[in-house]
């Protein structure tokens, strides 16, 4: 017989196998409501895509739906020698000892773990529950979509358990809201100087990871380390610019960053020497957070128009100017991000000549998130660019009055035998959006332990699932005696 957390681990691995990419959750959204059909549960969806699985109390007689939520999608993070699509293949699932983890890729246990362990509920003999509402959105990732969408009207619930915490033994009760400022800089082009030859400039292998979780730990961006890397390039060895593309994800910090320029052939070696030595300056800073980075030059890339002096230079100022980090610490939560920004991608269009930056700014200071908007717009604006930033999602402000907060500190202690930690967390979560769609809502957040998420360092801690996994049961089994 199947332990719980093997129970939980075999859901996650049928999941895994399903590619479920943001904006691209159809075939595991399918999936899921055939699996519920096939034992007789509801379904419904809304227009955005949203998910419901509906099922009826176990053991709970006259107690009102709870509503169980994770998201569909997955970030899709890969080293850049993994040959892996995450349109098509499915995720290499591999256990290293008390962890499990991908092969050269995101695990997806953000949020596939909630997901699996939706899933294990409606087949456990043994849970007792009040009627459930397994709510699963759409594209969590980019922008919690799905959230900011979500037909209110398909859950009745009032009482929101989301799994999409990451540290066992933390009750999340708040969260920071978050914008993205998209930036577009339009560049002049000009025939490279004759006898030039084209070169990659590669920031690669920094440790990256969740823009929100690990905003605070000082890791190095690629990308704000490729603009310095082009700043002396350019200033001390003619470099010109053809290109730049860095980072992956709004939410992810960038790991791996590039940029085409072309070199005099004479400076093609003191190019390298000199990134060499940028890389050891470099080591010495980050030699905690990214031991693994480099800065290097590869010859033999194609040949194409480069930047005028004057577009490049005010490029590589827009990127150095930008802010990028934490912006301000909780005055008072002790260790809270209050507010940051995340530098986190760098796009080149096809025929080079617009180069489009995106931010992602959180704060759990709605003023704060509006006055760091404007600083990036303002920047943008004094290096000449467009900048749009969108509406964003709100905070999530914490009740510490909170029944449900009471009900779970207490099952805490009786169940796993320790008073849980209580936080606000500086990443975003999907309850501030739902709550201020759906009036009333109690909520909470809580799930197995996940380091790395975002990158493809994630991995899930195995004997944090059966803990978890245990917590919710008890959570739900509290209501046949209330």
């Amino acid at each position: 017989m199947m332990t719980a957390t093997e129970r939980v681990l075999d859901h996650f691995a049928q999941i895994s196998r399903i590619p479920r990419r943001s904006k691209d959750e159809g075939a595991i959204r399918a999936w899921l409501t055939a699996w519920a059909a096939e034992r007789g549960y509801e379904t419904r969806n809304d227009v955005v895509g949203n998910l419901v699985i509906a099922a009826p109390a176990r053991g709970v007689e006259g107690a009102d739906p709870i509503i169980i939520q994770g998201h569909l999608d997955m970030v899709c993070e890969k080293t850049p020698e993994s040959p892996h699509d995450f349109s098509k293949d499915p995720i290499t699932l591999i256990r290293d000892g008390e962890w499990l983890r991908a092969d050269r890729t995101t695990l997806g246990a953000d949020n596939g773990i909630a997901i699996a362990m939706a899933m294990a509920l409606l087949t456990d003999e043994d849970a007792v529950h009040p009627p459930l509402e397994l709510l699963f959105t759409i594209d969590e990732e980019t922008g919690l979509t799905g959230a900011t969408g979500l037909d209110p009207n398909i859950v009745q619930g009032h009482i929101l358990l989301n799994v999409d915490s990451e540290d066992e033994g933390v009750l999340t009760v708040g969260c920071a809201g978050g914008r993205q400022t998209d930036i577009a800089l339009h560049v002049e082009q000009e025939v490279a100087p004759a006898g030039h030859a084209f070169a990659t400039v590669h920031v690669r292998a920094a440790s990256g990871g969740h823009s929100g979780v690990d905003i605070h730990v000082g890791r190095a961006s690629a990308n704000v380390v490729l603009a310095r890397a082009l700043a002396i390039a350019a200033e001390h060895h003619g470099a010109r610019i053809a290109r730049i593309h860095g980072g992956t994800a709004h939410n992810a910090i960038a790991r791996d960053a590039e940029a085409v320029v072309a070199v005099a052939p004479g400076e093609f070696d003191a190019l390298r020497t000199t990134l060499a030595a940028l890389t050891e300056e470099l080591l010495g800073e980050y030699r905690k957070t990214d031991p693994t980075m480099v800065v290097d030059l590869a010859d033999g890339a194609s040949a194409s128009p480069v930047w005028t002096e004057a577009s490049a230079a005010r490029a590589v100022a827009l990127l150095l100017a930008l802010p990028h980090g934490v912006a301000r610490m909780s005055p008072d939560i002790a260790g809270l991000v209050q507010t940051s920004n995340n530098l986190a991608t760098l796009r080149t269009d096809e025929d080079g000549a617009t180069l489009r930056i995106v931010t992602s700014q959180r704060s759990s200071v709605m003023s704060e998130l509006d006055a760091l908007s404007e600083r990036i717009e303002a920047v943008a604006f004094l290096a000449g660019a467009a900048a749009f930033t969108d509406e964003g999602y709100p905070a999530w402000e914490p009740n510490m009055a909170s029944p449900l907060l009471a009900r779970c500190r207490e099952i805490h202690v009786a169940e796993l035998g320790k008073e849980p930690i209580v936080e606000v967390i500086h990443a975003g979560l999907e309850c501030g959006v739902i709550g201020a769609k759906r009036s009333g809502m109690d909520m909470i957040s809580f799930g197995p332990t996940i380091k790395d998420p975002h990158s493809p360092n994630e991995r899930l801690h195995i004997p944090s699932v059966g803990p978890v996994y245990a917590y919710l049961k008890a959570i739900l089994a509290s209501y046949a005696t209330a």
